[in-house]
């Protein structure tokens, strides 16, 4: 049985959509003061809307995860709301598909601005936040994609995901002293507004690799990254916990077909 996360305060980047409104909901269902940031604020306030509709505590923010005065402002209202903040759930990341010969530099440099440089920003803006928790966790959200697998049109995607490993791993280090704790969820394929636009047998095909013959969905990611951040956790940091029905472990499709 976890201790109650009843009353912590989290803010999720990139919380809006996709796995970053996934891991907003289970925290909210588990009883925290949840923090939805993203760019646009219209769409953080609609994700916050229906947290606290369903019963939970919710607040939203604008801001930009590549600039550090905005994020210094989204932790600074995080404090001012909900009395402090204990969790950061480092989700927000883009992922144009673009291979290496058609990529331009400009394209390479969002992507790492916002995936790799916006995972160090937020974390820097809430560093002092963090410390006064006293139990302060971190969570990254980066992939399978590039720390253990590849796919044509993810070179600048996956080499900020194996980036934010590296970072993960001194930076535990550094903020142990403050008892904050650095971890990371990497999800598989999962279940998210975009990958419902290109059909169901799109979907079929992508399942098909995986053993449990599914896609994740967003949830599966949220209770990864809601261990993470409990008290049961507070002895893990620098690790990695693969959310992906088994998607790595077969060496091929035949594979599979011989389970």
């Amino acid at each position: 049985m976890f201790s109650s996360m009843e009353g912590k305060s989290v803010l999720v980047t990139g919380g809006s959509k996709g796995i970053g409104k996934g891991i907003a909901s289970v925290f909210a269902k588990s009883g925290c003061k949840v923090l939805i940031v993203a760019r646009h604020e219209d769409k953080a306030k609609a994700c916050a809307d229906e947290l606290i509709k369903a019963g939970g505590m919710a607040a939203a923010f604008g801001a930009d995860v590549t600039d550090l005065k905005s994020m210094e402002k989204a932790a600074d209202f995080a404090v001012r709301t909900h009395g402090g903040l204990d969790i950061l759930c480092a989700n927000a990341g883009i992922f144009p598909q673009v291979k290496i010969e058609e990529m331009s530099p400009e394209i390479w440099d969002e992507t790492v601005d916002t995936n790799l440089k916006g995972a160090f920003l937020s974390v820097k803006a809430c560093l002092p936040a963090l410390k006064k928790s006293g139990e302060g966790r971190v969570i990254l959200t980066s992939s399978i994609t590039g720390p253990v697998t590849g796919f044509p049109g993810w070179t600048h995607y996956g080499a900020t995901k194996a980036g934010q490993l590296g970072f993960m791993r001194t930076a535990c280090i550094e903020l142990a002293k403050y008892g904050i704790t650095v971890n990371a969820v990497l999800p598989g394929n999962v279940a998210t507004e975009g990958l419902a636009d290109l059909g169901p047998d799109y979907e079929k095909t992508m399942a098909a690799s995986i053993p449990l013959k599914r896609l994740g969905t967003v949830e599966d990611i949220g209770y990864a990254a809601l261990y993470l951040a409990s008290k049961e956790a507070g002895f893990v940091t620098g690790q990695t916990i693969i959310v992906d029905g088994g998607q790595i472990a077969p060496e091929s499709l035949e594979a599979l077909a011989q389970a």
